[in-house]
């Protein structure tokens, strides 16, 4: 069950969190993933988001991937939403999330190099 955040301090605390696990991979790096972290993003589960592309990042031992986040897209019916985007500058937004399609998207597309075409919003 999602912990609902009752203040400002609370929210605070889970920004710096998050904040210091983006930092931990941030630096050049071949792909990059931008989870939509808006107020629509948040009510729909992109702190959830967040968290299992971090686990599964840190699961593969995959260091050539940055994390960030981000504001909302405009898309909200879409949310919770992340992008990924290579080297080249190739951004695949993929929307309507959730752990099972986050989990193929990391593996499938972040690590494989293989968009996953069942979660795209735009390519």
């Amino acid at each position: 069950m999602t912990e609902r955040i009752r203040s400002p301090e609370a929210l605070k605390a889970l920004r710096d969190q998050a904040r210091t696990q983006i930092e931990l991979r941030g630096g050049e790096k071949d792909i990059s993933v931008t989870v939509h972290m808006g107020t629509c993003g948040i009510a729909a589960g992109a702190r959830e988001v967040l968290s299992e592309v971090m686990t599964e990042l840190e699961r593969a031992a995959a260091t050539n991937v940055s994390v960030r986040q981000s504001g909302c897209l405009g898309l909200c019916d879409r949310e919770p939403m992340m992008t990924v985007a290579d080297r080249s500058g190739k951004r695949y937004v993929y929307g309507k999330l959730n752990q099972t399609k986050v989990r193929t998207v990391v593996r499938e597309h972040v690590l494989g190099g293989v968009p996953v075409p069942d979660c795209l919003v735009k390519s």
